[in-house]
Formats: structure tokens, sequence, C-alpha cells
């Protein structure tokens, strides 16, 4: 007789199959031994096969070995992990860090610790599913703001003075970018704090301090424009002690490898002394843009190195995403529920190793691809 179990999960499976809602793994290959073009992930500044960071995570594996070995609280607190912390705070301005293996994991543990169920939080309509699941799982009030709206994020806060309200830096999926001095501006004036989740903007300007001046807590990643793993939550010290602390994530977790500290530690050197990589993102981005907007492809308002291109429907984006790749070019098709049905898009992602040929051949491919599918001109 089959578990219960086992047939609740084969129904979902049969069921997310028909919707074409199933998520499945792709192995994917090193970009030096595939013929894809990748414009799906988030290295922005090109630094994830970079020879500087190959070698720093050598010389991190022999400094200090390739594991912590145990929680932070225990023995898997080293000196590479206090040196980026503290390489951290010079660079923002924050008091103090502490470190994660991921930016879930960050987000999860800030916001399950942080809050209880006597706290009230604002959170814009489309901050990451970590923020949501570690609110929740806080107990605490969620009330959502519609997104980058400030009239709206106004009138939340004055019904609900005291509160915590929390955005991202640059959103995930649409590319745009979070109003943070004006929303700073509004907490102030309604005695609340300002948490911002700066996963997709830290790195990717030249100004490390342009999120810490208007964040009263930061969460930066390191697996993004930084090119390795890991992340921080950066904060008055008062609020890391309770953290570590408290935080159930950081204490019954192994801590982030020494290596890989010592690997994002020289990746913000790598990023100071080689600006030219910022500067080359910003060109592709402003590139990308301008040849879109030729080909009328229908784009979302982003100045970011991320480019949405809506498609609507779940099966036509997987088809589109597929079509490239056929013709050598690897995209996100990113679907609903993760977007809002109707709003199913490539998420196309440029990075400072792209090359202006490339962006100019992709493209040209979506042109041609889109017109073919529609029938019509986009």
């Amino acid at each position: 007789m089959t578990h219960p179990l086992y047939q609740k999960i084969n129904h979902a499976l049969q069921m997310q199959q028909s919707q074409g809602l199933l998520r499945q793994r792709d192995v994917c290959h090193r970009a030096e031994n595939s013929s894809l073009i990748d414009f799906s992930h988030n290295d922005y500044l090109g630094l994830a096969n970079s020879i500087e960071l190959t070698q720093a995570l050598f010389d991190g594996a022999k400094t200090y070995g390739v594991g912590s070995k145990a929680s932070p609280l225990v023995s898997g607190y080293s000196a590479a992990h206090v040196d980026l912390e503290q390489q951290l705070c010079r660079l923002t301005g924050h008091q103090a860090a502490m470190l994660f293996c991921s930016g879930y994991s960050a987000n999860s543990a800030l916001m399950s610790t942080l809050f209880t169920q006597a706290d009230t939080v604002i959170a814009d309509k489309l901050v990451h599913a970590s923020i949501i699941d570690g609110i929740q799982h806080s107990g605490a009030k969620l009330v959502r703001f519609l997104h980058n709206d400030l009239s709206s994020a106004e009138r939340l806060l004055a019904k609900h003075p005291n509160s915590v309200l929390v955005t991202e830096s640059v959103f995930s999926m649409d590319g745009d970018k979070a109003p943070l001095a004006e929303l700073s501006l509004l907490c102030k004036q309604h005695n609340a704090l300002m948490i911002v989740d700066d996963a997709h903007g830290f790195a990717t300007s030249r100004d490390f301090e342009a999120t810490s001046r208007v964040a009263d807590v930061q969460v930066v990643t390191f697996g993004k424009a930084l090119g390795c793993q890991g992340a921080a939550v950066l904060a008055k010290q008062s609020v890391i002690n309770y953290l570590v602390a408290n935080a159930r994530h950081y204490i019954y977790s192994t801590a982030l490898s020494p290596a890989n500290a010592y690997v994002a530690h020289s990746a913000i050197k790598l990023v100071q002394q080689q600006p030219e990589r910022i500067t080359r993102l910003h060109d592709n981005i402003h590139l990308f843009k301008e040849l879109a907007q030729q080909s009328q492809l229908p784009l979302i308002a982003s100045l970011s190195a991320i480019q949405p291109v809506i498609v609507g429907g779940n099966e036509q984006t997987l088809s589109l995403a597929n079509m490239l790749a056929k013709l050598g070019f690897k995209v996100g098709a990113i679907r609903s529920p993760t977007v809002p049905k109707g709003s199913e898009r490539l998420r196309i992602t440029l990075s400072a190793s792209h090359q202006p040929q490339q962006i100019h051949q992709l493209v040209s491919a979506l042109k041609k691809l889109m017109i073919d599918c529609s029938g019509e001109k986009v």
C-alpha cells in the first residue's frame, strides 16, 4: 500500500507538471566549456571565475582549511570571519556585522529573531520570499505597502508608528530600485526603523555607503556582485549582539567556511582596485536598454543589471527561454507564482563580463523570436 505522504507528493507533482509550474534542476556548465552565453546569473561584475578569486579560494583553504567545522558560537568563528566583518563595517559605516552562509538564511534569521507577535512590520509588496518567511515565522503582524509607493508606505507608517519598514535596494524580479532616501525620511517622521535587503545592489556602485546612510539594518550578500558565497547583516552593535545571542540559524548552523570569508574579503578589495568592472557593467546595461528599446521589446523600467522582458503566460515564457537556449543564450524563465500571473518574464541579467557583441546578438535573437511567436512586430 502506498503511504499517504507519497500519494500527496505524486499528486502535487502531477498538478505542477500539468500547469507548467514544476521546477527542475538543470546541470550548469562552466561558461568556457559551454556553447551557451549566460544571461541568467547574478555574477554582475564577472568575479566568480576570475583568476584573482580562484587564487584567493586556494590561499584561504591553505590558511584556514576548507570548512569551519563548527557553529560560530562553538569554534567556527575564525580570524577570517572577523577580518571580513571589520572590512564590511569600514566600507559601509555600520558598527557591527555578522556572517551567514546565504542571503536567505540572513534574512530569515534577522526577521524571525528581531520580531515577536507584539511587533508590526511594514514591507514592500515585492520583498523577497526569505523576508516574508522570516516575518511569518516570528508571528509579527505583517502589512504590505504598494510596490515603491511612498503614499502607501506613509499611510501605513502613520497607522503603525514605532514600527519597522522593510524593503530591498534593487528588486530581484523587476530590477527597479526603491526610493530609499524618501522612505528613510518617512520612517524618521514616524519613529520607524528601516531594514534594507541590499542583495542585488551591494557592490554594483562605487558608493558603498549609499544604502548604509539610510538603513538602520542592511543585509548584503556575496553570491551576486562579489561572485562568491555567503551574506552579512550589518547594524548597530547592540542589534548584532542580540542576533548572535538569539538567532537560531546562527547558533545551530555550521559557520560560513573561513575560506569563503577570505574570498569575500578578497572580492571586496578587488572591486575597489578594479572600478572599471563597475563601469563596464553600467555600460552594458545602457547598451542593452538602448538596443531593446530600438527593437521595441517589452521591458520593465529598470536601470539595474536585472532587465525583465515581459512575455505573459508560463508556457510561452518557458518556450521562449528554450528557443533562446537553442540559439546559444541562457536566460531565466520566471513564471507565476514567483511573479504575478500575466507578468511572466524572461529575466535577463547583465554582467561586466558580457561583450557588446554578445548583447547585440541576444537582442537580435530575442526580437526575431518574439516576432515569430506573435506573428507581428513586438
